[in-house]
């Protein structure tokens, strides 16, 4: 891995929210205590029901979840959450080798899998591929043309169609008419 900028990382992941779904009260403290310094927020669930009925409203953008726990185990949650967002970034984070638990996460469709203990060098690379995966999940696309933006403009754009009720495609195209029309 080459040398990464931090502060350049940091501030991407700063735009962004995360969940994170762990039954044992300590490990969740720690991951949650540690994404908070590189996320905009980061909520906590401790079982499988928690996670869903929190995702119904916050909808983060990572969630970062255990295999092994206790009612709904990390795969079936997966599972759910694939069905309501298929293209929600979802994280597996767990001490679990076993290889049948590994493979079902792969065909769940999750975005990445890490092994604890987590290190600091693990989460760096783990920060960059979700800030590039979030980068290429947030291109908005219509009928008639495709447009990536930048994620700060994305998040202007999207916050702008929240306060109007309107899609962000919308927002989009009135801009692009009023650029044109006062050219």
């Amino acid at each position: 891995m080459g040398t990464v900028d931090l502060v350049k990382l940091t501030e991407k992941t700063k735009k962004l929210t995360a969940m994170v779904v762990e039954d044992e009260g300590e490990a969740n403290a720690l991951l949650s205590s540690t994404f908070k310094n590189f996320f905009a927020d980061v909520t906590s669930a401790f079982n499988g029901e928690e996670a869903l009925k929190l995702y119904e409203t916050l909808q983060p953008d990572i969630i970062f979840v255990d295999i092994v726990m206790d009612g709904m185990d990390g795969l079936e949650l997966s599972r759910k959450l694939r069905l309501l967002n298929p293209n929600q970034i979802i994280i597996v984070i767990s001490a679990s080798n076993d290889i049948e638990k590994i493979a079902e996460s792969i065909e769940i469709g999750v975005n990445s899998f890490i092994q604890k203990p987590i290190d600091t060098k693990k989460i760096i690379e783990l920060l960059g591929n979700v800030t590039a995966l979030v980068t290429k999940k947030k291109k908005i696309e219509t009928k008639t043309f495709s447009i990536s933006l930048p994620l700060d403009l994305y998040e202007l754009v999207d916050d702008n169609a929240k306060a109007e009720s309107i899609s962000k495609n919308a927002v989009i195209i009135r801009a692009l008419r009023s650029f044109y029309n006062e050219k």
